[in-house]
């Protein structure tokens, strides 16, 4: 069979059936009349964007959301046709762009809007926006003020430009705080559409609001990490799988002796005679490098630990307890919690940080090996891409 060539033994394997179930369980959970804008920012959580976009859209998404104009160029011309929202701010030098490739775009100042009103007028064109409003997150977003209201009233109003819905970001500090937020979104919402401002969709609620806050879905949710199988939430419940699976293999074998140390520093030195595993992949390829001293993967069904100060391009593991592990051997970093494996969960509590932080950071240096009904469908690398 014809297939694009990898050249590298570790590789990210993401599994489409599992990403089209869960947007399949996200749909029934929030019904046919909530809109799912699916998040796939940071290259789709470490999963690929453009690889998993049509699994989403085909099985629920409404739209795609992202957090740079580089990220939404990405999508745009790989699926012109796919709704894509920038939900950053990108500065009014790029707003050509956002409209070259009929971007919609976040706004939250009136001088932004303008700016991009006056440049859709000279081009003829009408460019879809939504308005980011600040509820508490203090982040970005109009602040939830009378002179807000003006504003936005006022940028409903203009020539160019289509307010295609309104948004803000939950704290999830407890219920009480939610509320409050909920609340003055919904004042504000309330209030701008008694002023004749006409808002299509309006929306609040991440992965975490929307399953443990059904209240708070309103138009449409915002959908990430569960998506990709993470659970972060704690009230509600919502059947999703992991569809990330990150492996590599041994590609050599080093027979050490009692108190002779590895990597650099000798940091950790070997209380036994035992047999040090390489395994190529390290901090570049976005692996945690504070895991040192924590970090399990597993060789043949076990358990194994990753020893010494993590390299940027490699690092070893002690084989002391699978004396009959060869070089070629597979072995799963970052695997669904079957087979002895940790997953991403559990690498994140090792890591000291969330599950969305271990796989955003994986950068685009291993290939992306992409399933479909249990076979290869599509393999992207830095090179190329191939599908099969």
């Amino acid at each position: 069979m014809n297939t694009l060539p990898i050249y590298r033994e570790t590789v990210i394997e993401v599994d489409l059936d599992k990403i089209a179930y869960n947007m399949e369980q996200i749909r029934a959970m929030v019904g046919k009349d909530v809109k799912i804008a699916a998040v796939v920012k940071a290259n789709g959580y470490g999963h690929g964007a453009v690889g998993i976009a049509p699994a989403i859209m085909e099985h629920g998404g409404d739209l795609l959301c992202v957090a740079t104009l580089t990220e939404a160029i990405e999508l745009k011309e790989a699926y012109p046709r796919y709704p894509v929202l920038i939900m950053g701010l990108t500065p009014t030098e790029y707003f050509p762009a956002v409209l070259d490739y009929n971007i919609l775009q976040t706004i939250d100042t009136l001088a932004q809007a303008k700016a991009l009103a006056a440049l859709a007028r000279e081009r003829g064109a009408t460019a879809g926006i939504h308005i980011k409003y600040d509820t508490g997150f203090h982040r970005i977003g109009f602040p939830d003020a009378p002179k807000s209201y003006t504003a936005i009233e006022e940028i409903s109003r203009m020539e160019g430009l289509k307010i295609e819905g309104i948004f803000s970001h939950l704290v999830l500090l407890d219920d009480e705080s939610n509320r409050q937020q909920y609340e003055a979104f919904s004042r504000a919402v309330r209030t701008l559409k008694e002023r004749g401002v006409a808002l299509p969709c309006c929306h609040l609620a991440d992965s975490i609001a929307s399953v443990d806050y059904p209240r708070y879905r309103m138009d449409m949710i915002r959908a990430g990490a569960i998506i990709y199988g993470l659970k972060g939430f704690h009230k509600g419940s919502l059947d999703v799988r992991q569809a990330l699976t990150f492996k590599t293999k041994i590609n050599h074998i080093t027979e050490i002796k009692a108190g002779e140390g590895v990597s650099y520093d000798f940091v950790w030195r070997s209380d036994r005679d035992t047999r040090i595993g390489t395994l190529p992949f390290g901090y570049a390829d976005g692996y945690p490098r504070n895991l040192r001293g924590k970090a399990m993967v597993t060789v043949r069904g076990k358990q194994v630990p990753v020893v010494g100060v993590l390299c940027m391009d490699q690092c070893m593991i002690d084989l002391g307890d699978v004396p009959k592990a060869q070089i070629g051997d597979e072995v799963i970093i970052y695997g669904d919690g079957t087979g002895n494996t940790l997953d991403i969960q559990a690498v994140s509590v090792l890591a000291e940080t969330n599950k969305n932080d271990i796989v955003a950071r994986l950068t685009a240096r291993p290939p992306r090996i992409y399933r479909k009904d249990g076979k290869i469908a599509e393999i992207r690398t830095m090179i190329g891409r191939k599908s099969i």
